[in-house]
């Protein structure tokens, strides 16, 4: 199977990246993963690497409740920084939250992907690292 270059954890937890940098790289389904603690420093590194397209992540998985900027303003943030972006990024929404409100908000977004609920698994991964290789990821 093909492998991504570039991943993004969008998470304020180090126990999250921990557990999850475990499960993808037990996938070799991904090269390079940056973490990232909050939606600024995520932002302010898209906007470093607007003129990079090999440093732009592949996938970003969001975190919805962090400081300095959730995930939702990252989300405000990254529609308008998209057009500059060149590349299509899939975001996953990856939240303890299982509020059916935090579900269908981040569903209604049509630059979220999908909306996992932590733990990410490593079958959950490998499903969502194949929907975006075959093409089948939402656009």
């Amino acid at each position: 199977m093909n492998q991504v270059q570039n991943i993004c954890l969008v998470d304020d937890d180090d126990l999250f990246h921990f557990i999850t940098k475990k499960v993808i790289e037990r996938t070799d389904l991904v090269k390079n993963i940056k973490v990232f603690y909050n939606g600024r420093e995520a932002i302010h590194f898209l906007e470093s690497a607007l003129s990079l397209m090999e440093e732009l992540p592949d996938v970003i998985l969001l975190d919805l409740n962090m400081p300095v900027m959730d995930g939702w303003e990252f989300l405000e943030e990254f529609i308008s920084l998209k057009p500059k972006l060149g590349k299509k990024i899939s975001i996953y929404i990856v939240s303890s939250s299982n509020d059916p409100a935090d579900i269908m908000k981040a569903k209604s977004i049509s630059e979220v992907t999908d909306f996992v609920i932590k733990p990410v698994t490593e079958a959950k991964f490998v499903e969502m690292i194949q929907g975006l290789l075959s093409g089948s990821g939402k656009e």
